[in-house]
């Protein structure tokens, strides 16, 4: 059992749900990010999910893609984040997961990317780019060095293509609320709870909703049809003003942020 099977049979024990923060490595550099990761656990985060600065993300928005161009043009490479991770993972009680285009994986080699990432303690993949046909070398890989591959599923997705993409991921099924790129978002489509709910009809495994989740109300609504819930751009965009802020300052804002979240997650049982 990996270490997100172990986490998520845990918080159905006793009836919690996951909050996964997701933060860009590097930005504005790896010592602060290393710093958030700590700060966001110690609030109570149970996963942290890390983006590898891509120059051509395929569905971030604006606040993510500028936060990883920010992170290459100081000359950020993947050696130097798994680097970090490998410092910091165990200090965590929460796994970690990387956010990586399958560009980068190949380019490094599939076997070398997941044992650098293995060695580093990460416990996750999330690949987005990576389509279900072309997951298994991947996906046997990342079984054999018991990681997690985590794979997206969107509300244009048909359901015979959901079906296959939960047959093939493991650790948790990332669920994508709209149909477009990441973003702080007022409002979530009125379809997503029943979307959700068709989508357990086919897997067992987790669902974790991301995209657009910035508020205690967007929790509040898909808490309990969900195993957790991601957040990116909001805070992605708090870590941006890191640069021209007191460190200390940008970390207690995000904190006094997740535990707005976290005040609205249902009760331990």
């Amino acid at each position: 059992m990996s270490a997100i099977d172990s986490l998520f049979a845990r918080l159905r024990r006793t009836g919690q749900k996951a909050l996964i923060p997701f933060v860009t490595a590097g930005d504005p550099d790896l010592d602060f990010t290393a710093a958030v990761l700590r700060r966001l656990v110690a609030e109570g985060a149970s996963l942290c999910e890390v983006g590898m600065p891509y120059s051509d993300p395929i569905a971030d928005g604006p606040v993510i893609q500028a936060s990883y161009t920010r992170a290459l043009e100081r000359g950020l490479k993947v050696a130097d984040v798994l680097g970090m991770l490998a410092t910091v993972a165990p200090e965590l009680k929460a796994p970690l997961v990387t956010m990586v285009s399958y560009a980068i994986v190949y380019r490094h080699g599939l076997q070398q990317y997941v044992e650098a990432a293995r060695r580093a303690g990460v416990s996750g993949l999330i690949v987005p780019d990576l389509p279900v046909e072309e997951s298994g070398p991947l996906a046997q890989l990342c079984r054999s060095a018991d990681l997690s591959l985590i794979q997206l599923v969107t509300p244009t997705t048909p359901d015979e293509r959901a079906k296959r993409i939960a047959e093939r991921s493991s650790g948790f099924l990332y669920y994508v609320s709209v149909a477009g790129i990441t973003g702080e978002r007022a409002t979530l489509p009125p379809e997503l709870v029943d979307n959700v709910a068709r989508l357990r009809r086919y897997t067992d495994l987790p669902i974790c909703i991301g995209f657009g989740i910035s508020r205690p109300e967007h929790v509040r609504l898909l808490a309990p049809v969900a195993d957790g819930l991601i957040v990116g751009s909001a805070i992605v965009r708090r870590v941006a003003q890191a640069a021209e802020r007191p460190p200390a300052e940008v970390l207690d804002q995000i904190a006094q942020f997740v535990r707005q979240l976290l005040s609205a997650m249902p009760q331990r049982h």
